[in-house]
């Protein structure tokens, strides 16, 4: 039968668990109540409340435990309740867990993974729909990691519990409902290696979790008035798969970012800065972005005026330049009068 994104990770855990004992598995409401998402169901009954369990309402205090354990040798998975929940464990995350091993010439890793349900979609209210990913990625010592597809949600998850450093692992609430034919347990690529979803030749539109079926919705409707869209989804923020982008950006020589997150200094900014580096004689037009808006996440009845839809996807794509003409838009009056 289909299986929904939630229940593959928690598949993910309770196989982590059953295969290495020192995986541990702690945060607020994960244990009896099973997680608000239901994603940790079952563990605590399953391997007892040493190994799943609830903590205080505290989220710096989560982090910090988290990090002595990982310290001790054990595998703690913890679970910040919402991602704008999770801003009091940043100096944890930040000050500590980035820098142990850097701070400690690599003799102290820390094998920790911090489960975070984050975006929009689901008509959560302030607090409850922050994409706070750049966060995360701007601080060198954290991979960053987001599934699409409920494949990737359970290997993934697996591998970044196996990592022997800090994993942000991003839960995009949006798609814990979303359901796929796949036969656990299931090997996708690794952490780090981006994924082609679709090949195209007109244009690269890059995305990352919730943003990655937008993308693919966008690719079809484009192929019927004969645009080609390849859609890569990124998989792993940090590390950025470069390798693969790059290679599809040079094939295609245009490249759309789409991303939940508010556009300013955001994910979508750096791939783009990323993109242009690598493959400035490759492309054809800028780089455009498709984001959230530079504004604090609005109430449920205006989400869907602020989150990117298949719509403003391709309004994007059209404004990429598509003929042989020179591209004239940033040109001032002036030069516009000398042409």
């Amino acid at each position: 039968m289909p299986l929904a994104m939630g229940r593959a990770l928690n598949a993910a855990l309770h196989h982590s668990m059953r295969d290495d004992e020192s995986v541990v598995v702690f945060g607020e409401d994960v244990g009896r109540l099973g997680g608000v998402f239901r994603v940790t169901d079952g563990l605590s009954r399953e391997y007892g409340t040493d190994r799943c369990f609830d903590s205080p309402l505290a989220e710096s205090g989560i982090a910090g435990f988290a990090l002595g354990m990982a310290m001790q040798g054990f595998r703690p998975v913890v679970e910040m309740q919402f991602d704008a929940f999770a801003y009091p464990a940043f100096e944890q995350l930040a000050s500590h867990v980035a820098k142990m091993r850097n701070r400690t010439r690599g003799s102290v890793g820390l094998p920790m993974v911090v489960r975070i349900p984050y975006g929009g979609g689901i008509g959560g209210v302030e607090h409850h729909s922050d994409s706070s990913e750049a966060l995360y990625a701007h601080t060198p010592g954290l991979k960053v990691v987001t599934p699409a597809t409920v494949a990737d949600a359970y290997s993934l998850l697996r591998e970044s519990i196996a990592d022997p450093d800090p994993v942000v692992f991003l839960e995009a609430k949006k798609l814990y409902w979303t359901k796929d034919e796949v036969s656990l347990p299931v090997t996708t690529e690794p952490l780090g290696t981006a994924a082609v979803r679709r090949t195209g030749s007109d244009a690269t539109v890059l995305a990352y979790g919730a943003c990655v079926p937008l993308a693919m919705e966008a690719a079809t409707a484009a192929a019927e008035s004969g645009r080609d869209l390849e859609v890569i989804d990124l998989r792993s923020i940090v590390p950025l798969d470069d390798t693969t982008v790059a290679a599809s950006v040079r094939k295609t020589g245009r490249c759309v970012v789409v991303s939940e997150a508010a556009g300013f200094a955001g994910i979508a900014a750096e791939i783009a800065a990323r993109v242009q580096e690598r493959c400035f004689h490759s492309l054809s037009a800028p780089v455009l972005r498709v984001t959230g808006w530079d504004v604090p996440y609005p109430p449920p009845v205006l989400e869907q005026y602020h989150l990117p839809g298949v719509d403003r996807i391709l309004d994007t794509v059209e404004r990429l330049q598509w003929d042989d003409e020179p591209d004239t838009r940033f040109l001032t009056a002036a030069a516009r009068t000398m042409q």
